[in-house]
């Protein structure tokens, strides 16, 4: 990325085990993924500065935010970091304009203008019917968006997100998702999102880094790490879906979105004008694998495809597909015996089967 890449290499003393990475983020968002207890938070709060406990180094770009060995521990004030934990935590003493501008001064003093910042950010996250609202009156998905918008507000240099919608229902979650993708594409400001939700994951991070107790497991792009045999079965707890980046291509009851500039994808009725991005999500267990191209069909979603990659996870085979190459792998859940009834292997063109009622929108609601 065009920002300062943020390098980290710590060893933490946590109550189960050490946390010990080595790590370089050179993405504009960059994804901790793992099972809750891996250290995820831990390793988020040694950047932000909130473990003294930490040893190592921390680089962002040209600055040392720590390095124990010549004693250099930049305070987290000093860092120029928006730090967004999970619960939200505003400032109850303040509205949402005062929380929002609670950052105003650092933003001046790294020469920004808030007053310019509060209003792009008001815009991006819909939040100018709640500026003069009490706090206390908020939903979770709007405080979320108000914590989002103080850092942003603040003249961050790189924001920290800790499950900001581990909090939220399902639901709630897949409403507030995109705004958080509008910040990414908009704003431009490096991001570590911590997160065990592997939607979140997909929709936002150029590049995952996985953990387990303390250890790195792997990293790399994030629907390749997703789908490695090693990762994909803590995916599965709400079921896989693949989340992809769509535009809307027409609106009400007899909707479809474009998947690429060859691909449209009928979908569930749709809010919003042609032309709207959107995310869809296609869960791996809804999808249906043809060897041969169907005919007479209820469903309306065929796509041809080509398999990328066939690996045992657990009880079942996870392929991964692609249909253009402008569109990410799919990935699609299958017995055994139906994997070799249909010889799948790499290399093999088949047909993806979605049902449009198995497509899941995920569109913003104020």
């Amino acid at each position: 990325m065009s920002d300062p890449a943020l390098s980290v290499h710590i060893s933490l003393a946590l109550h189960r085990f050490d946390l010990e990475l080595k790590i370089t983020a050179g993405h504009q968002v960059t994804g901790v993924f793992g099972a809750s207890g891996a250290g995820k938070s831990s390793l988020l709060q040694s950047i932000a500065g909130l473990r003294r406990g930490a040893r190592g180094r921390i680089r962002f770009g040209e600055e040392v935010w720590l390095d124990s060995a010549a004693r250099i521990w930049v305070p987290p004030e000093r860092r120029g970091i928006g730090y967004v934990p999970q619960e939200g935590l505003l400032f109850p003493h303040f509205n949402v304009r005062g929380n929002l501008l609670a950052g105003a001064a650092r933003a001046r003093h790294n020469g920004r203008a808030p007053d310019r910042t509060l209003e792009a950010v008001c815009r991006l996250l819909e939040l100018e019917p709640l500026i003069e609202r009490d706090v206390a009156t908020l939903s979770g998905g709007e405080r979320q968006r108000v914590a989002l918008g103080r850092a942003i507000c603040s003249g961050a240099r790189l924001l920290l997100l800790d499950e900001p919608l581990a909090s939220l229902d399902l639901p709630l979650r897949r409403r507030v998702l995109p705004f958080l993708r509008r910040v990414r594409d908009e704003f431009r400001i490096p991001m570590v999102l911590v997160s065990h939700d592997p939607n979140e994951i997909q929709a936002l991070c150029d590049e995952v880094i996985v953990l387990a107790d303390g250890a790195l497991v792997t990293s790399g792009p994030a629907r390749r790490v997703l789908t490695d045999p090693r990762v994909f079965p803590l995916t599965r707890e709400d079921g896989f879906e693949n989340v992809l980046p769509c535009t809307l291509l027409r609106s009400g009851p007899d909707s479809a979105a474009w998947l690429s500039p060859r691909l449209s994808l009928m979908t569930p009725p749709a809010q919003g004008a042609p032309g709207d991005k959107l995310l869809v999500g296609i869960p791996a267990r809804d999808i249906i694998i043809a060897g041969r191209e169907p005919l007479e069909l209820s469903a309306q979603n065929v796509f041809k495809a080509r398999v990328c990659r066939v690996a045992q996870s657990g009880d079942f085979e996870l392929v991964t597909a692609r249909i253009d190459d402008e569109i990410p792998e799919i990935a699609v859940e299958v017995t055994t015996r139906a994997c070799r009834q249909l010889a799948l292997e790499a290399g093999r063109e088949v047909y993806l089967i979605i049902k449009t009622a198995n497509c899941i929108l995920y569109q913003s609601a104020a």
